[in-house]
């Protein structure tokens, strides 16, 4: 098909087609959910409504706010650790064949160990302070961020990497040129994955051993059989980690415009559409 042939999609018209299913979807599930609380016969300790899960949000937001602050406080540490920890191991593996045999199967073993197992130990040993909250967002994230940034550095074309090479590139300078950007997706790939785990790893330490944040509300919400209360802890460590999510989504198209520009033209114009 000849270019001019092709119909020009708007910006607005491809959001609506990436953001209108996944939101369909969310309204058609607590649609659901509010018909089988409501019309089931179960008791709100069973199974509580949306609408009682709000009003429950509501009338604790400020015991939550405080707990979601703290939350926040072990995730963004956690992560920001986590993606310098990640990058740097990576780029260890892609010096030698040798590092990446060695360190990969050890990485690998590192995820074979339940993180509910490791939590209560880092207590144990660090106290219930800030520090074991962080190690446990650390242990979580830094195992996608270090594989698929290694990936993507192994990735790198080795034609234009050997056309460097014959014009007396530098190592650094081919990795600078050639590498980092190749595996820049392959890195905000691993950090999607990372970051949507960051919350789910703070809050899984709070539970274990924590004074404040939002494992702890829903451990006392637990305790005291409140369970709209509970929902209401689980309904919003899945909004702050789709808002994570959502944040290094656009992050990654403000800093990798090239990218998407070249994957949504290869869709458009494997479908006819440009």
């Amino acid at each position: 098909m000849d270019s001019r042939d092709k119909v020009i999609q708007p910006r607005s018209t491809r959001f609506w087609h990436e953001a209108l299913p996944p939101l369909l979807l969310v309204c058609f599930v607590v649609l659901v959910w509010q018909t089988v609380a409501v019309r089931s016969g179960l008791s709100a300790f069973i199974l509580p409504s949306p609408i009682q899960v709000a009003q429950a949000t509501y009338e604790t937001w400020d015991i939550l706010l405080p707990a979601i602050g703290t939350t926040m406080v072990e995730t963004s540490i956690g992560l920001g650790i986590a993606i310098v920890f990640g990058v740097v191991i990576a780029g260890v593996m892609d010096i030698s064949n040798l590092l990446r045999r060695s360190l990969y199967p050890i990485l690998v073993a590192s995820q074979t160990v339940q993180i509910l197992a490791i939590a209560p130990l880092l207590i144990i040993w660090f106290g219930f302070g800030l520090l074991p909250k962080v190690l446990v967002v650390i242990l979580i994230c830094f195992f996608p961020l270090a594989v698929n940034t290694a990936d993507g550095l192994a990735s790198a074309d080795p034609d234009l990497v050997a056309l460097l090479r014959s014009m007396g590139a530098s190592r650094n300078q081919i990795w600078r040129m050639v590498r980092l950007p190749a595996a820049m997706p392959s890195f905000f790939s691993g950090l999607r994955i990372a970051v949507t785990y960051s919350v789910v790893g703070a809050t899984i330490a709070e539970w274990v051993g924590g004074s404040a944040g939002l494992g702890l509300y829903m451990l006392r919400s637990k305790n005291a059989l409140a369970t709209d209360q509970v929902f209401a802890a689980i309904v919003v460590t899945s909004v702050i980690s789709i808002g994570l999510y959502t944040l290094v989504y656009a992050l990654e198209r403000a800093v990798l415009p090239w990218y998407y520009t070249t994957q949504r033209e290869e869709h458009w114009e494997g479908a006819g559409i440009y």
